[in-house]
């Protein structure tokens, strides 16, 4: 549960995300709807909206024009240990700057420091 509640609360995607430098959402707790507002180094804003939830077990955002999707399921392996899996995908063309496994890593690391 706590892997889910870091990933899900801003603005701690800026601690791990490289070039976000803002998250906020318009609602708080987060519910289906939900709007993360995340802007970038340059000063571009991006919003992705929550499409998919079941607390501690998954959250989705699709972005806002629709293409993008970005999915974490979370599964407890036993106290203090549990599994992310991490999809991120596009109706069309292809992604853009994708996670990478370093990125994974350093959220990871961030995590077990917190």
């Amino acid at each position: 549960m706590e892997v889910y509640k870091f990933t899900t609360t801003p603005p701690n995607s800026t601690k791990w995300i490289p070039g976000v430098v803002s998250e906020e959402t318009n609602d708080w707790p987060i519910k289906f709807g939900t709007i993360y507002k995340l802007k970038d180094k340059s000063g571009s804003y991006s919003e992705v909206i929550v499409s998919a939830l079941k607390a501690g077990k998954f959250i989705e955002w699709v972005a806002k024009e629709g293409n993008y999707h970005c999915r974490y399921n979370f599964k407890t392996v036993e106290k203090n240990c549990s599994v992310l899996e991490y999809l991120e995908w596009v109706e069309t063309g292809e992604l853009v700057e994708p996670f990478t496994q370093a990125i994974l890593e350093k959220l990871k690391s961030v995590i077990e420091i917190s």
